[in-house]
C-alpha cells in the first residue's frame, strides 16, 4: 500500500492490540539501479533476523511462530521492487500481512510487539502533503488522490460517478451543446447532489485539502446544490471528461498547486515568526521533543529530509550520528523525527513539512507553543 491509503480508521486498526507477536519490519529502499540491487539482500537478511527473533522468544508458541513466518514469507514474495520508494514496511501477525512502500526513509528494524509500529507510516503521510482532486462535469465526476509523488485515480464511495443516461425527449427545446440548459436541468442538479453526498463522505473519513477542476457552470452548480465544494482550497475552470488522465489533470492543476503550497509555506513562516517574537517558540530537536511530550506544541514545522539518530539521556535527546547502532535498552532512536511527528499528531498538534534549509537557524525543527 501507499501512503495515501493510511486513513484515520486504518491507522486505528494498525495500532490496535493484537495477539503477540505482531511483527513490524522496516528498511530503507532505492528507486533505481544500481542502488536497488542491495534491497533484496537486505530484505532477506532482515527476514532471517525476524525468524531468529521468533525462534528465540519464549513468549511465542510453536503455532504462532509458524503462522507469522508463513505470513512474512507471503509478504516478501509479493514485494514489487519496481515500485520501491524510500522505504519498505511489512506488518505480519498470525492472520495477515501488509506491505507499505513509503516516500520517506526508515531505518532497518525488526520489532515484535502486541501492535504494529506505525510511526514511519504516520510521518511519511504527513510529509506527502496529501490532497484530493475532483474532476467534474454534468455527466461525470472522478476523484483523484494527490501526493508529492503525483496523482492517481481513486475508487471509493462510488467514484468515479457517471450521470444516468436518458433517452432524448423530443418535447425538449434545448439544443445539443447548449451549456446553460445542460447545467440548469434537474438531471444535472440531482447528479451533482449525489456527487456532493459522496464527496462529503470521503472528506469526513479522510480530511485533506480539496481542488476542483471543471467548467465554471459545473463548479457553480456544485456550490449551489451542496456543501463539500465550499471547502476547496483551489479551483481550475477547465473542462474535463471521464477519460481525462491523471498526468493531464496534474498539468492543469500545476499553478493552483504551486499557489497553495506557497500560501501554506508563507502561513507557516508567519506563525513561526510571530511565536519567536512573542517567546512562544521552541527550536531544535530536544526543545521541540520536550514541548511535544508535555503537550505544549500547537504547531511543529520540520524540514522535509531532516532525520537524526539520538541517544535519550535523562529525558533529553543527544545526537550520536548515523554510525550508532540501536541499543538493547532502547535509548538510541534512529527515527526520532518520525517518532516526534507521530507523537505530535496524536496530541492534536498541527505538523507542517517545510523546505530543506528553511529552518537551518533553528536546528531543522521548530514549534509554536500553546503555553
Amino acid at each position: 500500500m501507499d501512503t495515501d491509503a493510511l486513513t484515520p480508521g486504518l491507522l486505528q486498526e494498525l495500532r490496535a492490540t493484537r495477539p503477540y507477536p505482531a511483527l513490524s519490519l522496516t528498511m530503507p529502499t532505492h528507486r533505481r539501479a544500481p542502488d536497488n540491487a542491495q534491497d533484496a539482500v537486505r530484505l532477506r537478511n532482515l527476514v532471517a533476523e525476524a525468524g531468529n527473533r521468533l525462534d528465540a522468544d519464549p513468549r511465542v508458541t510453536h503455532e504462532a511462530r509458524a503462522a507469522v513466518k508463513a505470513q512474512l514469507d507471503r509478504a516478501v514474495a509479493e514485494v514489487d521492487q519496481r515500485r520501491a520508494l524510500e522505504s519498505l514496511v511489512i506488518f505480519a501477525d498470525a492472520d495477515e500481512y501488509q506491505i507499505w512502500q513509503l516516500p520517506r526513509t526508515a531505518p532497518e528494524r525488526v520489532v515484535l510487539s502486541d501492535s504494529y509500529l506505525t510511526r514511519n507510516l504516520v510521518a511519511a503521510k504527513a510529509g506527502a502533503r496529501l490532497f484530493w482532486v475532483l474532476s467534474l462535469s454534468a455527466e461525470h465526476a472522478s476523484l483523484f488522490s494527490g501526493t508529492s509523488e503525483g496523482l492517481r485515480p481513486e475508487h471509493r464511495n462510488g467514484f468515479p460517478l457517471t450521470a444516468p443516461h436518458e433517452e432524448p425527449n423530443p418535447q425538449r427545446k434545448e439544443q445539443i451543446g447548449d451549456t446553460p440548459s445542460t447545467y440548469s436541468s434537474e438531471d444535472a442538479r440531482n447528479f451533482l447532489r449525489s456527487v456532493d453526498e459522496q464527496l462529503r463522505a470521503v472528506l469526513a473519513a479522510d480530511p485533506r485539502p480539496l481542488f476542483l477542476v471543471g467548467l465554471a457552470p459545473a463548479l457553480s452548480l456544485l456550490d449551489e446544490v451542496g456543501e463539500s465544494a465550499k471547502q476547496a482550497v483551489g479551483r481550475v475552470t477547465k473542462g474535463t471528461t471521464a477519460d481525462t488522465t491523471a498526468p493531464e489533470l496534474l498539468k492543469e492543476l500545476g499553478p493552483a498547486l504551486e499557489d497553495w503550497r506557497e500560501k501554506t509555506a508563507s502561513r507557516i513562516r508567519g506563525r513561526l515568526d510571530k511565536a519567536h517574537s512573542s517567546r512562544s517558540f521552541a527550536g531544535g530537536l530536544d526543545e521541540v521533543w520536550l514541548a511535544v511530550r508535555e503537550g505544549r506544541a500547537g504547531l511543529v514545522a520540520v524540514e522535509e529530509h531532516f532525520d537524526e539518530t539520538v541517544r535519550i539521556t535523562d529525558g533529553h535527546l543527544e545526537p550520536v550520528g548515523t554510525e550508532a547502532t540501536p541499543s538493547e535498552d532502547g535509548q538510541i532512536r534512529e527515527d526520532i523525527v518520525d517518532e516526534l511527528v507521530e507523537a505530535a499528531l496524536d496530541k492534536g498538534c498541527e505538523v507542517a513539512v517545510v523546505a530543506d534549509d528553511s529552518l537551518a537557524h533553528h536546528g531543522r525543527l521548530a514549534a509554536v507553543l500553546r503555553f
